[in-house]
This record gives structure tokens, C-alpha cells and sequence, in this order.
């Protein structure tokens, strides 16, 4: 077994002509391609030396056919040098810090001594040299005068793009240097100054930039393909590479003629432009080679660079397979969880699935019903690994009798199924999530509108992608790590990422604000809707005390929603409606504005995006996810999200023209604009004629700039002030209203501009004052500094804009659609920059971030090693809401208890209980006073008093049921039963194992006591 070799460092360098011809198979002599046959022709274009691209033929240098022959380089022999525009700029730093005559740099010796220790030094440290080094050695070059070595006076170079170098002689002018002058003075460079300026002699010269001969890539890098005319079309590289051989031999033949100067000069020229654009046609300086069409060819370069190019799309692009795409579409039904996936879908993507002794009929089934009907099965791979497919297989019922253990049946998709859902551009780490399947009907994939949010999605046509996990590894990191409960916390700042939108928000006020009232038809529908009973079987609807009972129940909505909430979650949070009195009270149940629950029951206030929404540091969601786990806050998502979905449905949030219809009021909102524009007019009057008393300049501005700041205040304060006398008229019952206040679309400003006044239009910020002749438009004086006259829409949309108005209003939208244009290209390039710089960082075990080769970035991990998602909203926990809880803990047992009473009361008034039910409180009574004493160290006496007590307690209240001949007799049976428990702990038989699971340091919970009620019993 031969060693593993690892690789420590990639060198690259220029071929020499040597090198070249000695890779090459075929020195090309003609521009032709084929023959009168169809054959290539050798010393051609696409002799076959160079490879094959027909299927039938065989390479002439390997042998080998098109699938085995990578393909061989050929080359050709230019005439004359010629410049590798790649390296026009460093040949020109080169050329402007060598001497022209000895081509030595133009640094003394002592320089040069202090260079190569800086650069020993470097390599010490870094392994490596510095460009800053580099650049300095050239910039330290260049400024000398006179070569130290030789001289002779250093003359300025200059370029034209992209090749032509000219040298600048005082007293005789400019004089072009041609690319076997430039070839000359780079040959003369010594191998101490080539190391200097770090080219390695061993693998690259100076001299190799400029070009003698040429390498002619494999006919397999430029395929020429056959039109349905039967006619040849040829690769763009081929296209080019006629041209520079024409070229080349005219200009041979030009030299060996003894032809004049200027034509072999044209000729050259001509050469070195072919050449240019052979390796990149989008160079600065000439125009680009094109197609007979027009089309500009695609050369080198562009099949490199890019998003098209070699690395990006081949080489880093991926391809895959299970994976679909198609549009999205909504369903509010689903979980968050959850992707809804077409039936065409789900009988094309398979699972593979071993058999096994627990699956194997199944497994049958699935092969019986085939790749046609759902669920089936596409194909069966045996042991022997050879693969069947079942749309070939006439009889599957026979074929499924012969499966065996280890073989792999590829199902399809269904119910449960784990798969990965993405939408691009992929920003963030929850652009990409797991779901599970539920297969539905329809052509689209069907997405909760919860969880749009990570994903930037809205259904106007957006698409995304699925991709379904294939080995058992693979799917169990998606469960672990993918899933969209995993991924509640965003890693950004800790605020939950999902949340309720639009709709949800609105419908969450109206539910849980002061006065929502529900009678019993419609609370047990919300119940149902919110999966109440499906996680409680044991909820009963008396449980929720009605607000008002007369003429029948009603159930406020606070209670409703808070039968979703656990039983100890406590939280206090400030919401949009909050408001605070003049001296600083708070004001919260008249509206709304404070969100408190204790121990589950929300108290006081109305849900809005605060408390409800996505992205916000305080909700209840986030409380939830910390405190309860992500599972719990999935389930609460959902259950919140379906129970206020019956809500939509049966409030119906609708908007329409007469909510924005304030027309009475109308007069008092003129009369405010009618201000404003009186009172800009006076300071602009005061600027016209520099009355500083009326318009005093402002620290730091212009007189200018002290007008425009004042008049646009006057006419944003008076927007605002139209603003408010509308939402006055239009009152906070107004569906648009509740939208605007309680988070769940648009804002004040928005409403403002539909109702009462568009208002100021800006250009990059400031008023609109771009034209021509110093005038907006041509329906206004010169330098008019009016509002109208610079852009201030007195209208709104209800009106609609009169043609200057509309023309002033275009002009700020469109600054914003190009900003928004211009923000999304530059943020996604740097995004990609910083991808690419950062991607070998990794955290490792001793919580530094280091780089692939070691080197330390951070001690540790953001300054603090708190992942953001883990963290309490920036803190490692919520000393709050700890106090919070511990405030209500005692409450919380108390409440447990009260509950438990009210019920066992409530059903023996209403002679429902049973005997079970009755020990079963009675022993849950007693092992709470039992824990009372003994966790605050009160003797057995005492809790013996305070047994009897109780029992006394009980006694009297049961007296009063003796009225009813059958409530005596079910009375004395369970006084009797009672008497019997209530004995059976001074056995001592069990007294032992009873006093020691009583006596266990924690209370035990309803599971555990109900168990030990059962051993009892």
C-alpha cells in the first residue's frame, strides 16, 4: 500500500515556449477545419491529433475514444511576439522599475540588502511574503532618477490600453516600445531581482509574459456541432483562432516578402488584438471580437469567469437528484412543520426502504400497487445490487413474492416523510429546513403562512425547492437539526423568527382585546379549533369562568387563548395600545397597552406584533420557546394559528374605499395645509429679502439650508397633523385601524397618505429641486421655492394626484425601486466576498475560531461564546422573568388547589361524582397538607389537627346534601370509604414504604401522585 500524500502548496507559473511545444501533439499550420469528406485536416484546426469528438473515430496521439481521450494541445508558431494581455499591468509595474539599459531594478545595493532580510523575516513568521512588500519594492523603484547599477536615465513608461506601452524621452517625445522590445529588456532580468519582485526563476520568467508561441487548446474544449441542415457550426475558440492563424501567416509572409515597415506593423498590431480577444473579449480599450450576427464572442475568459463560468457553475455549482421544484401556494391549515406535496410529485421522488421481518408486507403491497398508484413503489434493488423497475414488471403481485431481507424498496413519498424545503437566494441557515410531508392534491407545493418568514417567501409566483433525504444518517440529522422547531431562534439576535403575520395579528387583537366576548357555540368551536381538547382530554368546558352569565354564558377571549398558554408561564410586556398619564401611570386595561399573565391566565392587555408577531425580542413565543422547549412552542404556533383562524373566518377582516372616506372632516384638514403653505410662504419671503430676524440661520448651515430644514418640518408636521384629525374621524374600530395599531400591516404615515395628505416627495433626502432653467416643471417660475413648486402633494390617494402632483410623486418612487435594485446586487456580491473569505473559519474545541492553517482569529467565539439563538435575547438568562416566576409560584399551587376544590364542589352539587373521584381528591388533600408540614417542619400533631379539621370541613359540607333520599345514601357510602382510606396509612404493613415516598425532598406531580393513589387503592 503506497503512502497518503498530502498536498502543502500549490506554485503556479507562466509555460515557456519550451514547455509548450514540447506538450503540444501538432504544430497548427492551417486556418481550415475539414475537408471536402467531412475529415479533419491534419495540421488543422481539429486535427485529430488533438483529440476526438466523433464517436467512431479513435485519437491519433492516445488512441483512445471520445469518452477515455481527454483531449491533447497543439500549438502554433507566431511570427512575431506578441503581449499576454493577462499580464499587461505587471509587465508595466516591471517596466517602470528596471533600468532600460541593464534591466536591473532601480534600487541600490543597500536596499536591496535591507528587502531580502524584511522578506527572510516574513517568511519566518508567515511562510509567505506580503503584497504590501511588493508594492513598496515598486513604489521605492520607480521613484528613483538614474539606474544605480549602470547610469542611465530612467525614461516614464505609459500605457494604452491594453497592450501598447509607450516610453516617454525628455527632448524627443513619446515613442512606442513594440513587444519584442519589451521581450528584450525582460530577458536581461537577473533571477535576484526576479525573487526580489517574487517571480520564481525555477517556474516562471519575465521574459514568458510576452508570447512566441501560441498553444491551441483539445478539439474537446471547443466541440463543433452539426445543424439539422447538415451544415458545421464551430465553437466561438475556433472561430477566433482562424482568424489569428490567417493573421499570423499573412504577416509571415509580409516579413519573408521584405514587405514595408507600416504594413508589417498594421499586421502585427492585427495579430496582437486576435490574440487579445482570444483570451478575453470584454477587455477595456478595443472592441470586442464578434459573430457574423453580431453576437460578441465568448473567448478564455468569459468561460471562466462569473456566474456561467467553469468555476462557478461547474465546478462549485451542484446538480442533484430527489430533489423537485415548482410554485408555492398557501395553506393556513397545515403545521409550520409541514410541506404540502402534490401527488405528482410524491410518485416520482422515492425513500429508499430496507426489508425487513417488520415491513416485508408492506414492503409487498407497495410493489403491488407499483409506480402508478400511490402509495407504490418505482423500483426494487436486490442484494446482488442489480435495480428493477416496476414500469417495466407485468406481474408484480409474482415479483413480490420473491422480495427477501436486504433488499431496497424505492417508495414513494408519503404522509411523514422527512424532506428538506429551500427557497433561493439561501441568506441564512433557515433559507433551508426540514418538513414533513402530507401529500395533497393540486400541482403546487403548500406552505403555512407562519413560516414564510425565514424563508423571505409570499406566494406571487415564488418557487422553491425540495429535497428528500436518502440514508438514515441523512434523515436523522434532518430531525435533529432541520426541523423549523429547531430553528424558532434566530441565530442573528435571539428573537423568534416565526410569529404570527398580517391577519394573525389582527385576528389576535380582536380575540384577546377588553370586551371580546364569545358565547358557549362559538368558545367550544375555538376550543376545538385550537386542539384544546385533542392535548387535554380531560378539559371541560366549566373549567372557563364566564364573564357573564345572564341571559346566558359568555367566555371573554383572554380565557379562551389562555387554555393554549402553560400552566406556569408568566410574562409582563408593554404592547402597541400602552400609554402612560401625564405624570407617568401606567394606563393599561382601557387600552390594552399591557400584555400580563400569571401562571398561564392572561390577565390584562390585547396580543398584537409586540407580544404576537415575528421578530419580536419579547413575545410569548419566545418565552415559550425558552422556558418550555421548541416542540411545546411548534404546538402553541399551530394551536394559536388554527384557533384564530376560525376567527378570520368568522369576523371577516375586510377594508374597504369608506374607511379611508373622511370627507366630513375634509374642511379642517385643508385649513391645516392652507397653514402650512402660508407659513413656509413667509419664510420663504424672509430668505428673498434676508430677514434673519423672521428666518435665523441655524448653527452650522447655510441661510439656504436653514429654509429648506424649516419648511420641511412645517409640512411633515402638518402631514401628521391631517394625519391625526383623520384617525380621529375614522375612530379605532376601523378595521384599517386596528391593522395600522396593532402591528400587523402598514403605519400611521400610511394611512395619513390615503385619507388626508400624500405630502412631501423627496429626492436623495431633500426636496425636489432638479430641472431645467431653475424650475421643477415648466408650469412654475424661476427659483419658485413654493411646497407645490418643489414637490409637496396636498392630495391623497382617495382623491387622487392632479398631473403635477403625479409627476412629483414618480419622481421619489422611482429613486426608491432603483435604490432597491442597486442595495440587493451589492449586498448579495458582498455577501458571496465575505462567504468566500470567512468560509475556512472554523470553532474549535478550545473555543478559538482559527483559520484552515491554524492561525488564531479569536480567543473566543463573538467575545463572548453565547450563541445568540441559545441566549435569553443577548443575556445568558432572564433574571426577570425568574423573579416572576417565583413570585407567582405559591399563587400558581393555590390556584391548582382552588381549581380542584371548585370542581370536586361543583360535582357533588350537581351529584355527578363518583366514589373514585371522591378518594382520589380527598388523597390529594391530605398528601398536600401531609408535604405542607413536613417541608416547613411542623410536628405530626399538628398535621394530625389539621386532618381532622379537614375531615370536619368535609363533614359539614356533606350534612347539607341530607335533604334527598339519594344523595343520603351515596353520602354514608362515601363518608364510609373515606373512613377506610383514611385508616389504611397507620398500617404497619405499609407504613414504611408510605412515610418514604411521602417524605421524598420534591412534590410530586399529578402522574406520580395518581400512581401512588393507585398502589394505595
Amino acid at each position: 500500500m503506497g503512502s497518503n500524500r498530502i498536498i502543502d502548496k500549490i506554485k503556479f507559473g507562466i509555460l515557456s515556449p519550451e514547455e509548450i511545444r514540447k506538450m503540444s501533439a501538432a504544430r497548427i499550420i492551417t486556418a481550415d477545419t475539414y475537408d471536402e469528406d467531412g475529415l479533419p485536416i491534419p495540421s488543422g484546426l481539429m486535427d485529430q491529433r488533438l483529440g476526438t469528438i466523433e464517436p467512431g473515430q479513435r485519437c491519433e496521439t492516445c488512441g483512445n475514444r471520445v469518452g477515455n481521450c481527454l483531449g491533447h494541445f497543439g500549438h502554433i508558431e507566431l511570427a512575431r511576439p506578441v503581449v499576454h494581455v493577462g499580464y499587461a499591468k505587471l509587465i508595466l509595474k516591471i517596466l517602470r522599475s528596471i533600468c532600460p539599459e541593464c534591466s536591473r531594478l532601480l534600487l541600490t545595493k543597500t536596499q536591496i540588502e535591507t528587502y531580502k532580510k524584511r522578506k527572510e523575516q516574513q517568511m519566518k513568521i508567515f511562510d509567505n511574503i506580503s503584497n504590501r512588500l511588493v508594492r513598496k519594492i515598486f513604489k521605492d523603484a520607480r521613484k528613483t532618477k538614474e539606474c544605480p547599477w549602470c547610469g542611465a536615465e530612467r525614461h516614464k513608461i505609459t500605457i494604452e490600453k491594453p497592450t501598447t506601452y509607450y516610453e516617454e524621452i525628455e527632448g524627443e517625445g513619446s515613442r512606442r516600445l513594440n513587444a519584442m522590445e519589451v521581450r528584450e529588456r525582460l530577458e536581461k532580468m537577473i533571477d535576484e531581482d526576479c525573487m526580489l519582485i517574487e517571480i520564481s526563476p525555477n517556474a516562471t520568467q519575465p521574459k514568458w509574459m510576452i508570447l512566441r508561441v501560441l498553444p491551441i487548446p483539445p478539439v474537446c474544449v471547443r466541440p463543433s456541432i452539426t445543424l439539422d441542415s447538415g451544415i458545421r457550426s464551430e465553437d466561438d475558440l475556433t472561430h477566433k483562432l482562424v482568424d489569428v492563424i490567417r493573421i499570423n501567416q499573412r504577416l509571415k509572409e509580409n516579413i519573408e516578402a521584405g514587405a514595408p515597415q507600416l504594413i508589417v506593423e498594421d499586421l502585427w498590431e492585427l495579430l496582437q488584438y486576435h490574440i487579445t480577444t482570444f483570451f478575453n473579449n470584454e477587455v477595456s480599450g478595443i472592441p470586442p471580437a464578434r459573430h457574423r450576427s453580431g453576437r460578441a464572442l465568448r473567448t478564455l475568459t468569459q468561460r471562466l469567469k462569473g456566474k456561467e463560468g467553469r468555476f462557478r457553475s461547474n465546478l462549485s455549482g451542484k446538480r442533484v437528484d430527489f430533489s423537485a421544484r415548482t410554485v408555492i401556494s398557501p395553506n393556513p391549515h397545515i403545521s409550520i412543520n409541514e410541506v404540502g406535496v402534490p401527488m405528482e410529485v410524491a410518485k416520482i421522488l422515492t425513500v429508499p426502504t430496507h426489508v425487513t421481518d417488520w415491513n416485508v408486507e408492506e414492503m409487498k403491497q407497495l410493489i403491488i400497487n407499483g409506480p402508478d398508484k400511490h402509495p407504490g413503489a418505482n423500483y426494487i434493488i436486490r442484494s446482488d445490487n442489480r435495480r428493477i423497475d416496476l414500469r417495466y414488471v407485468k406481474d408484480r403481485r409474482k415479483i413480490a413474492t420473491t422480495i427477501e431481507n436486504g433488499y431496497v424498496i424505492e417508495r414513494h413519498l408519503k404522509n411523514g416523510d422527512l424532506v428538506l424545503f429551500n427557497r433561493q437566494p439561501s441568506l441564512h441557515r433557515m433559507s433551508i429546513m426540514a418538513h414533513e410531508v402530507r401529500i395533497m392534491t393540486g400541482k403546487t407545493f403548500r406552505l403555512s403562512l407562519l413560516v414564510c418568514t425565514p424563508y423571505n417567501a409570499d406566494f406571487d409566483g415564488d418557487e422553491m425547492n425540495l429535497h428528500v433525504p436518502q440514508g438514515e444518517e441523512a434523515i436523522a440529522e434532518a430531525e435533529f437539526l432541520l426541523k423549523v422547531q429547531e430553528h424558532i431562534m434566530s441565530p442573528r439576535d435571539g428573537r423568534p423568527i416565526l410569529g404570527g403575520v398580517h391577519d394573525f395579528i389582527s385576528m389576535a387583537f380582536i380575540l384577546t382585546r377588553e370586551g371580546s366576548l364569545y358565547d358557549k357555540k362559538t368558545t367550544f368551536q375555538l376550543l376545538e379549533w385550537g386542539n384544546v381538547f385533542k392535548h387535554n382530554p380531560d378539559f371541560d368546558l366549566d373549567d372557563l369562568q364566564p364573564v357573564v352569565t345572564d341571559p346566558e354564558p359568555l367566555y371573554s377571549g383572554k380565557s379562551i387563548f389562555s387554555t393554549l398558554l402553560p400552566n406556569n408561564l408568566n410574562m409582563k410586556q408593554t404592547s402597541n395600545f400602552y400609554t402612560k398619564t401625564e405624570d407617568g401611570k401606567e394606563l393599561d386595561y382601557p387600552n390594552n397597552g399591557l400584555v400580563e399573565i400569571i401562571n398561564g391566565v392572561m390577565k390584562s392587555g390585547a396580543l398584537d406584533e409586540r407580544t404576537y408577531g415575528a421578530g419580536e425580542h419579547k413575545s410569548i413565543l419566545l418565552r415559550i420557546s425558552k422556558d418550555f422547549g421548541a416542540d411545546y412552542a411548534r404546538q402553541f404556533l399551530d394551536d394559536s394559528a388554527n384557533m384564530i383562524l376560525y376567527i378570520i373566518q368568522d369576523y371577516a377582516l375586510t377594508m374597504g374605499l369608506d374607511e379611508v372616506d373622511i370627507s366630513k372632516i375634509m374642511p379642517d384638514i385643508k385649513d391645516v395645509i392652507k397653514n402650512a403653505n402660508a407659513e413656509c410662504n413667509k419664510y420663504i419671503k424672509a430668505y428673498n429679502e434676508n430677514d434673519q430676524k423672521t428666518l435665523p440661520i441655524a448653527p452650522g448651515r447655510t441661510y439656504q439650508e436653514t429654509l429648506e430644514l424649516r419648511i420641511k418640518k412645517i409640512l411633515n408636521d402638518a402631514r401628521d397633523q391631517a394625519g391625526q384629525i383623520a384617525q380621529l374621524e375614522l375612530g379605532d374600530d376601523t378595521h384599517s385601524v386596528i391593522m395600522t395599531k396593532s402591528g400587523a400591516r402598514g403605519n400611521l404615515l400610511n394611512l395619513t397618505q390615503m385619507a388626508a395628505c400624500v405630502g412631501q416627495q423627496a429626492v436623495r433626502g431633500d426636496r425636489i429641486h432638479r430641472g431645467f432653467q431653475d424650475r421643477t416643471l415648466p408650469h412654475f417660475r424661476k427659483n419658485d421655492l413654493t411646497p407645490r413648486a418643489r414637490g409637496f402633494v396636498q392630495s391623497s390617494y382617495r382623491m387622487g394626484l392632479d398631473p403635477i402632483e403625479f409627476f412629483m410623486h414618480a419622481m421619489g418612487g422611482r429613486e426608491g425601486l432603483v435604490d432597491t435594485a442597486v442595495r440587493t446586487s451589492s449586498s448579495g456580491y458582498m455577501q458571496r466576498r465575505l462567504v468566500n473569505a470567512l468560509q475556512d473559519m472554523v470553532v474549535k474545541n478550545d473555543g478559538t475560531v482559527r483559520t484552515s492553517p491554524g492561525n488564531v482569529v479569536q480567543f473566543i467565539y463573538g467575545d463572548d461564546m453565547i450563541d445568540p439563538s441559545k441566549s435569553d435575547h443577548g443575556s445568558a438568562v432572564n433574571v426577570e422573568n425568574i423573579f416572576l416566576k417565583v413570585k407567582n409560584l405559591e399563587d400558581f399551587e393555590e390556584k391548582d388547589r382552588t381549581i380542584r376544590g371548585s370542581r370536586k364542589e361543583r360535582l357533588e352539587e350537581a351529584d355527578e361524582i363518583t366514589t373514585a373521584e371522591l378518594d382520589y381528591y380527598d388523597f390529594i388533600e391530605e398528601y398536600e397538607i401531609e408535604y405542607d408540614a413536613e417541608s416547613t417542619g411542623k410536628s405530626k400533631k399538628k398535621t394530625k389537627k389539621s386532618k381532622t379539621k379537614t375531615k370536619g370541613k368535609s363533614k359539614k359540607k356533606k350534612t347539607k346534601k341530607k335533604t334527598k333520599k339519594k344523595t343520603k345514601k351515596k353520602t354514608s357510602k362515601k363518608k364510609s370509604s373515606k373512613k377506610k382510606r383514611a385508616k389504611k396509612p397507620s398500617k404497619k404493613s405499609k407504613s414504611k414504604t408510605k412515610k418514604t415516598e411521602k417524605k421524598s425532598k420534591d412534590k410530586l406531580n399529578d402522574e406520580d401522585l395518581q400512581e401512588l393513589f393507585e398502589k394505595e387503592t
